[in-house]
């Protein structure tokens, strides 16, 4: 069937299985690698997403769940945030704290902290660990905090 998805402020008219994971529509239909899949099961965030400014976890969504709704790939961080450069501040930030190891958890993490800072733009510690559920196995949640703390206090 036919489903119509906006993504990155364009949209895309896909036949697909309506109950596809934005995931692998994502990757597999429109070539937005920068989703990453984890665990299949919501857990690690690796896959994480905005839907209409929100964090979800596009791996358990169905992309008919989404259909017309504003979708913010890693890919579009940096123009959904209005930045003028070709990073989000938060990618600024990350680059600037060193927090990637490995990197492969990292564009969900960024698309987490930055839904977490549009709602809440100086997070207590206790706010963050509450709201970032994302999991890095390199363990970099010191460097995490520190960038975004750093923006906190910009």
């Amino acid at each position: 069937m036919s489903v119509t998805v906006k993504v990155n402020g364009v949209s895309h008219t896909l036949d697909v299985e309506l109950e596809m994971p934005l995931l692998w529509v994502l990757r597999d239909e429109l070539g937005l690698t920068g989703t990453k899949f984890g665990c299949g099961v919501a857990s690690c965030g690796a896959c994480t997403v905005h839907v209409d400014g929100e964090a979800v976890r596009s791996c358990v969504t169905p992309v008919v769940s989404v259909e017309n709704r504003e979708i913010v790939t890693i890919e579009g961080l940096a123009e959904a945030s209005g930045a003028k450069a070709a990073l989000a501040p938060i990618q600024a930030a990350w680059i600037a704290e060193q927090v990637p190891q490995c990197g492969y958890c990292q564009s969900g993490m960024l698309m987490a902290v930055s839904a977490l800072l549009k709602e809440k733009p100086k997070p207590t510690d206790a706010e963050i660990d509450e709201a970032i559920t994302n999991v890095c196995r390199c363990g970099t949640y010191p460097r995490v905090r520190a960038a975004i703390h750093s923006l906190s206090n910009a």
